[in-house]
């Protein structure tokens, strides 16, 4: 079931204050073992896709369907936000969160390009051939 640019960009900003606080809450518990520790990073991946969501529905709400979101400002900023968000529980968690999230926006990409490219399909021309008599 697919919702609205506005619903979809509300759902996003909600799942990102949530994964952001919930981060924050259970600090102690994410820096408690390694797997935690990388989970966290997770959870910071998990932050930065639901950011660049909202970003990007809101620039569409704004600017119109056509708008796409870009790799400068758009993308650098939600990643840098959600870095910082990750190394506030743990070092380790920011580089896993940055190590994750720059796979989960090539992926992102492709997935963007599969759906949303414009197929160009090429023009054939005959050229005729006139006879010789």
């Amino acid at each position: 079931m697919s919702v609205s640019t506005g619903v979809s960009f509300i759902l996003a900003t909600i799942s990102a204050v949530l994964i952001f606080s919930g981060m924050q809450m259970y600090k102690p518990w994410l820096n408690s073992s390694q797997i935690h520790t990388i989970f966290g990073g997770y959870l910071g991946s998990l932050f930065f896709t639901f950011s660049l969501t909202a970003i990007g529905n809101l620039e569409s709400c704004i600017f119109g369907k056509t708008f796409q979101v870009k790799i400068f400002p758009e993308a650098l900023s939600s990643i840098l936000l959600a870095v910082l968000a990750s190394g506030m529980i743990h070092r380790v968690c920011a580089t896993t969160c940055l190590l994750i999230s720059g796979c989960a926006l090539y992926y992102i990409n492709k997935y963007s390009q599969k759906v949303y490219a414009v197929q160009n399909t090429p023009v054939i021309t005959q050229t005729s051939r006139k006879k010789r008599n």
